[in-house]
């Protein structure tokens, strides 16, 4: 293949990802129609179909699905290398991309960031709220963060925030028409207001522990929300149960607007950890983030 044709492939590569003619086309900059005439033009030059269409999805074949294995990561090899000639530069600077819970961006990244990036206007931070357990490398972060169980072992990981501890929590006015719950399961009795996770669709399952035992309650309710803040505000209101990091609840409980329970059955777990992959080559944008995030204290 001719090299002028190597658009053609990042026209591809894009649509291949996205799953959308319309996404990859706002993403690349093109009217839809360009990059239909563009990738036809692949299929045409290579004699073989690469993506089926229907009027609401596209999906790869089998020759599709080949070769975006085998040419994506030489193009993502390429994007790295030319953004690591930052290197060059006399200041780290760059785009760092990282996924997080609105949680983790508000009580440890933001923090830690915020008076670092004053110093360095040419690095460009794009904090992404994610509950989910996306794939940073397949959406092309640079990092995402999570609790330190939850990391798998092909990912550096590194701790940026303390322990944690979950909170179960409601408002007086809840608990004046409602029975504390003292174990777990009391919970199925309750209205509980419950965190559906955005990237795949289902609901938390809320996780207790005391000495060996372990318990998971699928708790049911009036309210569904897809952001701790929204059911912060639920639970203030006394529409039920919130389960949730405690330091969310923290200011609240100690002015008496909700009401801590189930304590016992909340012992602290591995606080936040920023990750990345373990062949990722570093650059000093990245690691200026990296050392900012580093303290835990």
């Amino acid at each position: 293949m001719a090299r002028e044709n190597y658009n053609e492939l990042i026209a591809f590569i894009a649509v291949a990802r996205a799953r959308s003619f319309t996404k990859a086309a706002a993403h690349l900059g093109l009217t839809q129609s360009a990059l239909s005439h563009t990738v036809k033009g692949l299929e045409k030059r290579l004699g073989i179909r690469l993506l089926s269409r229907t009027t609401r999805n596209v999906s790869l074949t089998e020759a599709g699905e080949r070769l975006l294995t085998r040419i994506s990561p030489k193009f993502d090899e390429i994007d790295t290398e030319i953004s690591l000639l930052s290197e060059l530069r006399d200041k780290p600077a760059g785009t760092i991309r990282i996924s997080a819970s609105d949680h983790a961006i508000d009580t440890v990244l933001w923090p830690k960031l915020d008076a670092v990036l004053k110093n360095y206007p040419d690095i460009k931070l794009e904090l992404c709220v994610d509950y989910g357990f996306t794939d940073i490398v397949e959406r092309r972060f640079d990092a995402g963060v999570r609790f330190g169980e939850a990391i798998s072992n092909d990912m550096i990981a590194i701790r940026i925030g303390k322990d944690l501890s979950m909170a179960a929590v409601a408002s007086p006015a809840y608990f004046a028409a409602h029975p504390k719950p003292l174990v777990p399961n009391d919970l199925l009795s309750h209205n509980c207001i419950n965190l559906r996770f955005p990237t795949y669709g289902g609901l938390y399952s809320w996780e207790f522990e005391k000495g060996e035992r372990q318990i998971n309650v699928n708790v049911e309710g009036q309210l569904i929300f897809n952001s701790v803040r929204q059911i912060l505000h639920a639970c203030l209101s006394g529409h039920g149960i919130a389960f949730l990091p405690e330091d969310i609840f923290a200011s609240y409980c100690n002015d008496g607007q909700l009401i801590r329970v189930l304590q016992d059955w909340c012992p602290p777990f591995a606080g936040y950890h920023l990750y990345f992959p373990n062949r990722m080559r570093s650059s000093p944008a990245f690691d200026v983030i990296v050392n900012a995030l580093k303290n835990t204290q």
